[in-house]
């Protein structure tokens, strides 16, 4: 039974009193144990409720990349009974503005490397409080003076730039007072927090959060993990971003609760360094998506890290091709087991059950989610027919913030949410993902789904990534257009269309190919098609 009266903050204050010897994360070469993080949290919310005019239910941005200092300003701020606006490091001025001024968000808490951004907008927001963290904040002294040099005055990472209202993140730490600390009066239905969904169709929209959905969700994914998670004793690398929600509710609430450890990876394209910080541990569990695995298979020194130890593969965030999942089990002798989820539903809907794994679906739905495909009317489709995938459970949002016609459009009476997504439920119970609605392609009549083509192109042992578009065709209503990177560059464009036309029907057949390299992406590494349909 999944318990939906609890918060993230009991859940955080149980798992830091059962396991406060434990790691809870490992970042830099630096660790931070459950009991370091409950008492740094509890400095940095004792510094919010007692320093500044923040009061309960009030919004926080917090933008920072997977740091140590990310779970002690989430878990401070929550447990000052703060709202989490989380906001995307890589933000332009425009984003960010909207997301800010959107959210209301009264403080921010931001990196110093990136605080030229927020520099140029905080005046128009309503933030009257930014606080300032620099990389190398919670490593010991020595360590410490030596990383934020280093990066301020010989790589000259660090902009100079300052806030009318600014402070230090390591000072909020000694301003509060511990023993004047007050438990915030937290409801399970209370807003935890606000996830801005990526606004592929559209304006960015806030994704209210509650901490029952949170909490709910952590639930569901640690029933479909099952013995494959050993309490304590779990070692996952996190190379996701801890601000989008799928590294979040894995990292920062389900392995948290089981008192298991997370390497964070505070930048994943960078590969060497990613490497660097997975060499001599015994990984047990990886949470990536196709392009990440993609990226990593095709290093060398990857390749030789040991791998004995990691029993459990987590894809999720866009489709998993069958090449992808076929090199990461040649290299680590560990299968995918993908999974499907949106920022709507905190955001695990299904999953591969690690003793089930059924290849090329996102596995089942999770305890107490219902699941339904319905057409173009809204009529319930029978097993086995595609159509848009509908979601009912305990971690469906609560709406989009101050949008309530966006809200209606996409979650009925009846709490179904709908996802946008094209699926098939099979007879099983099995659920696969065919394509985004709109992202289909519709040629003659018939429907192309782009990652149908994407997942055979990627078959091509000379094919490194591929998306496919749709082009406007008067005799066809529309035709696929696609875009590749190769790694074998003596490949032509005829060498792919015939690949296509060995492996595809006719009509999903690219009428062209564009050779790039390399294709658009999301923060956490999804390739935007969007973005290459004005170039097509």
């Amino acid at each position: 039974m999944i318990d939906t009266n609890s918060t993230v903050v009991e859940v955080l204050n149980k798992a830091c009193e059962t396991f406060a010897g434990n790691t809870a994360f490992t970042c830099l070469g630096q660790s931070m144990t459950f009991a370091e993080l409950d008492h740094l949290s509890l400095q940095f919310a004792c510094y919010l409720q007692q320093r500044t005019e923040l009061k309960p239910g009030d919004r926080i941005a917090v933008q920072l990349p997977n740091l140590l200092q990310y779970p002690v300003v989430v878990f401070g701020a929550l447990r000052a009974g703060l709202t989490v606006v989380n906001t995307n490091p890589l933000y332009t001025q425009r984003e960010l503005e909207h997301q800010l001024n959107d959210s209301g968000a009264k403080a921010l808490v931001v990196l110093a490397n990136i605080a030229d951004v927020a520099a140029q907008v905080v005046d128009r927001t309503a933030v009257k409080q930014v606080i300032v963290t620099e990389v190398g904040d919670l490593h010991r002294p020595i360590k410490r003076l030596l990383i934020n040099s280093v990066l301020k005055y010989i790589k000259r990472e660090v902009p100079k730039v300052s806030f009318k209202h600014q402070v230090s993140l390591r000072s909020t730490f000694q301003a509060g007072d511990l023993n004047r600390y007050e438990p915030s009066a937290q409801e399970p239905q209370d807003i935890a927090v606000l996830q801005y969904t990526g606004g592929t169709t559209g304006v960015a929209k806030g994704a209210m959060l509650t901490h029952a959905n949170l909490v709910a969700n952590m639930q569901q994914v640690r029933e479909m993990l099952g013995d494959s998670v050993s309490i304590g004793k779990e070692h996952y690398v996190a190379p996701l971003p801890l601000y989008h929600i799928y590294a979040f509710t894995l990292h920062c609430m389900t392995l948290l609760a089981a008192g298991c450890q997370s390497t964070l990876i505070p930048n994943p394209r960078d590969i060497p360094s990613f490497v660097k910080m997975m060499k001599g541990k015994q990984i047990t569990g990886f949470v990536g998506l196709n392009t990440l695995f993609n990226a990593l298979c095709r290093d060398e020194s990857f390749t030789k890290l040991d791998f004995s130890s990691l029993h459990t593969t987590a894809s999720g965030g866009m489709a998993l091709t069958t090449e992808a999942a076929k090199r990461w089990l040649e290299v680590t002798g560990c299968v995918v087991g993908e999974g499907y989820g949106m920022t709507e539903t905190s955001p695990v809907v299904s999953f591969n059950p690690p003793a089930a794994i059924q290849q090329g679906t996102v596995g089942l739905p999770v305890p107490e989610t219902e699941l339904k495909v319905i057409d173009e009317a809204g009529n319930t489709l029978a097993q086995g027919e595609a159509g848009e995938l509908c979601v009912r459970g305990p971690q469906v949002m609560k709406g989009y913030w101050q949008r309530p016609e966006e809200t209606a459009k996409v979650l009925d009476a009846e709490g179904w949410l709908k996802t946008g997504d094209m699926a098939v439920i099979q007879e099983d119970g099995y659920v696969r993902i065919v394509d985004r609605k709109k992202d289909m392609i519709i040629v003659s009549g018939f429907n192309v789904y782009p990652n149908e083509v994407e997942d055979v192109i990627c078959q091509h042992p000379g094919v490194v990534e591929a998306a496919a578009v749709g082009l406007p065709d008067e005799k066809s209503g529309e035709q696929v257009k696609l875009f590749v990177v190769v790694s074998d560059t003596s490949l032509t464009e005829k060498d792919i269309i015939a690949f296509c036309r060995t492996n595809l029907t006719g009509y999903k057949v690219p009428r062209s190919v564009e050779f790039r390299t390399e294709l658009p992406k999301s923060n956490v590494g999804k390739i935007l098609r969007r973005e290459l349909k004005p170039a097509a």
